[in-house]
């Protein structure tokens, strides 16, 4: 059965009573917004958020906001379009109740991956949903593990990037795996970025990249290993589950290839159409995911082990509220993005 642990930072937050911070949260993921609030020892604003017969959407917030700082969690997942619009209706209304300022926590932000045009007259839908936030009133953005971190660079507002790699480090070293038996493993080039830091992390553990041939959306064939992973412990790092193909390959691949065992680690755990079932078939010993995304722990494969963001959400949001700095929670920024 699955496991939910809250990972760094620990403990809870002391909350000046003289604040005036005010976290609300849209539907899609009610329980880490109440997990923030308790790291905050506040509690989730009162706020009515219903759909009517035809399937618009209404919002009204249930106390008054005027001169406060808001702070709206709302993860843009599945159904993607329906968070997102009630996401862009809530900011509307804090905007139209006088906030003093409007930051929307977005833990997965959606459409992420529509960053560029890969071929002739497409959307960058990264770039829109960006713009949307931004009319609608967001002052400022505090979201987790942006597929690339250029999209950081769309918005004409604020926005905090902040990362989850400590918190899966954090449970990768309480296995204890041999430090001469571990290969941090990228599932692709894109990838390696995100690898390299947590191979740091991990004492400068050896790399290995997956190479892999991309031949429509939704659907990657791993193909070569580039790294020695013979008869060692593999831990894959990505940003993103979907539909888990790619992930599954590249783990057979690993294990064909003599790898001893395979863990993956990845922050949103989106979970499309068959990834549930191809994980629970994969020669994968454990998937470690964070709860950006909620999951239905009724049917999920014991192998998913899923760890709370909220403590790091949490402060996040409380050095955004007091002026102080969000990068000093990591100190890996420039590097980390190189």
């Amino acid at each position: 059965m699955m496991e939910l642990e809250l990972a760094f930072p620990q403990g809870k937050k002391t909350i000046n009573p003289t604040h005036d911070i005010k976290l609300f949260a849209g539907r899609s993921n009610m329980k880490l917004a109440e997990e923030i609030a308790e790291y905050l020892g506040t509690t989730v604003g009162p706020m009515i958020v219903k759909n009517f017969a035809d399937g618009e959407i209404y919002v009204q917030v249930q106390e008054s906001i005027r001169g406060d700082d808001v702070f709206i969690v709302q993860p843009v997942c599945n159904p993607v379009n329906e968070n997102l619009m009630e996401l862009l209706i809530i900011i509307d209304a804090f905007k139209r109740a006088s906030a003093k300022s409007i930051t929307a926590v977005i833990p997965y932000y959606g459409y992420a991956r529509q960053d560029r045009k890969t071929s002739g007259r497409e959307a960058i839908t990264a770039k829109l949903v960006a713009d949307l936030l931004t009319t609608a009133g967001a002052d400022r953005i505090l979201a987790m593990d942006l597929h690339t971190g250029q999209i950081q660079g769309f918005f004409n507002i604020l926005v905090d990037h902040i990362y989850a790699t400590n918190v899966l480090v954090d449970y990768v070293k309480k296995l204890e795996i041999p430090k001469e038996d571990l290969v941090i493993v990228s599932p692709d080039m894109g990838g390696v970025a995100r690898s390299r830091y947590f191979a740091k992390q991990m004492g400068n553990s050896p790399m290995a990249i997956i190479d892999k041939r991309r031949n429509r959306h939704n659907e990657a064939v791993a193909v070569n290993i580039i790294g020695d992973i013979s008869d060692k412990t593999c831990i894959m790092f990505d940003d993103i589950i979907d539909t888990a193909g790619t992930i599954c390959g590249a783990a057979q691949l690993l294990k064909d290839k003599g790898a001893k065992d395979v863990y993956v680690c990845a922050t949103h755990p989106v979970f499309s159409g068959p990834a549930l079932e191809r994980l629970e078939k994969a020669p994968i010993k454990e998937v470690v995911v964070t709860n950006t995304i909620p999951l239905n722990k009724e049917i999920l494969p014991a192998k998913i082990k899923q760890l709370s963001v909220a403590p790091l959400l949490g402060e996040a949001i409380s050095r955004i509220h007091d002026g102080e700095s969000v990068s000093s929670l990591f100190g890996f920024e420039k590097e980390y993005d190189k």
